[in-house]
């Protein structure tokens, strides 16, 4: 996980940006909503086509709405989820080996 300062008028944040491997997932071969030990994973098969033809590319996770609590699903009847919900956002693709030893490890 990489931090990089958000510039706002009279003010700095830190955005936090995460990305993943296709390593990191487990070499996942079918779309569907995985739980990893950052939440949970939605994996496209539009994500998967490119992991077959880049495998060292990563992605962006980008943090879906929240999950209702298990109090309001109960309430609604809806299934309650625990933890974050993710998808797979803007990818990057590399080349460079000197990436691929420093995120295959993660």
């Amino acid at each position: 996980m990489a931090a990089c300062p958000l510039a706002r008028p009279g003010k700095e944040t830190l955005l936090s940006v995460n990305k993943v491997t296709w390593q990191q997932v487990g070499h996942v071969t079918e779309p569907g909503r995985y739980m990893f030990r950052f939440g949970w994973l939605t994996i496209m098969p539009d994500d998967l086509a490119i992991w077959a033809q880049f495998p060292d590319a990563s992605f962006t996770l980008v943090q879906t709405s929240a999950p209702p609590a298990a109090s309001d699903a109960e309430a609604t009847g809806a299934a309650a989820v625990e933890g974050d919900e993710f998808h797979l956002g803007a990818f990057e693709l590399h080349t460079n080996d000197d990436f691929h030893r420093e995120y295959a490890a993660a």
